[in-house]
């Protein structure tokens, strides 16, 4: 019989400390705090065997669903300020900007795909996110996708 993977949610508290070691080798590494995986082992305390051992098992909860990724499709008018004033605006929500693509404006319009992630998990964020079309120059927002 084969086992499944479940997910679980425990206290750091209990669990042994090579667990969050993991998680601390991640996140220097990610951060660009050491320059090889060998070295932030050793900065932590652990071996690499066993960081290789629980890498793509262990997560921090925040990490893994406390955040939500908005993928937004903005029409603005060519003019100067208008992608920055909805930046400002998404920033006001607290989002996080992950991308931003933009299109050669066509008869005074540019398209604008933002990817972008919401970190405060309520569905208000969401809906806030449609008020952008009362900014200036903004003239068509569209949620495409939200996990």
């Amino acid at each position: 019989m084969e086992a499944r993977s479940q997910l679980i949610v425990a206290d750091s508290k209990i669990l042994p400390d090579v667990f969050t070691k993991v998680l601390e080798v991640k996140k220097l590494m990610a951060q660009k705090g050491e320059k090889s995986f060998a070295s932030a082992c050793k900065r932590v305390g652990i071996s690499r065997s066993a960081y290789y051992k629980y890498k793509d098992s262990v997560f921090s909860y925040e990490e893994l669903f406390n955040r939500r990724i908005v993928n937004l499709y903005l029409l603005l008018n060519d003019r100067p300020g208008v992608l920055s004033s909805a930046l400002v605006f998404l920033h006001s929500l607290n989002a996080n900007i992950l991308t931003v693509n933009q299109s050669i404006p066509v008869d005074g319009a540019a398209a604008v795909n933002i990817s972008l992630r919401l970190t405060g998990g309520s569905d208000n964020e969401l809906a806030s996110l449609h008020s952008i079309t009362e900014l200036d120059g903004v003239l068509e927002v569209k949620i495409l996708s939200a996990e």
